[in-house]
């Protein structure tokens, strides 16, 4: 199925390209979130036409993304967790624990922002948090895990 972006997209492409996808991901994420429309001759020609106003749109967005980054970057952020004698935690720290830390401490994240490739963090100690702001900006926070016995 041929879609046309209407922004850009991770591992897929830009404001504007037509590219194939399969059904399910154009007729189940895609469409209904207005990341794009049905690759057909009104469409590109509405395309065309809207260009100059999706174009402002992402740098917009794009500006608004390095402005949380300079704010974001570098700061610091500290959880108490309960923990046994080793430093090992009673259960884990995930993505919506430190979305909700960084917010408490006065910087707006969602928890989809929050990458963590290596899974939830289990035991104390001080992390480095991937944060993906937009496809193109990612920051990184220091997140100090303290556990209490």
């Amino acid at each position: 199925m041929d879609v046309i972006l209407l922004e850009k997209i991770d591992r897929l492409g830009t404001l504007g390209d037509i590219v194939k996808v399969k059904p399910g991901f154009a007729r189940n994420f895609l469409l209904p979130t207005g990341k794009a429309k049905m690759a057909n001759e009104a469409n590109i020609k509405e395309l065309e036409v809207r260009r100059a106003e999706l174009e402002a749109r992402a740098a917009k967005q794009l500006a608004e993304a390095e402005a949380r980054k300079a704010r974001l970057d570098g700061f610091a952020v500290s959880l108490t967790v309960k923990s046994g004698a080793e430093g090992k935690l009673f259960g884990s720290v995930g993505t919506h624990d430190i979305a909700e830390a960084v917010t408490a401490a006065g910087q707006k994240l969602e928890k989809k922002e929050v990458r963590m490739p290596n899974g939830a963090i289990r035991l104390a100690g001080v992390y480095d948090i991937e944060l993906h702001l937009h496809t193109d900006v990612n920051a990184t926070i220091k997140l100090t895990v303290i556990g209490e016995e």
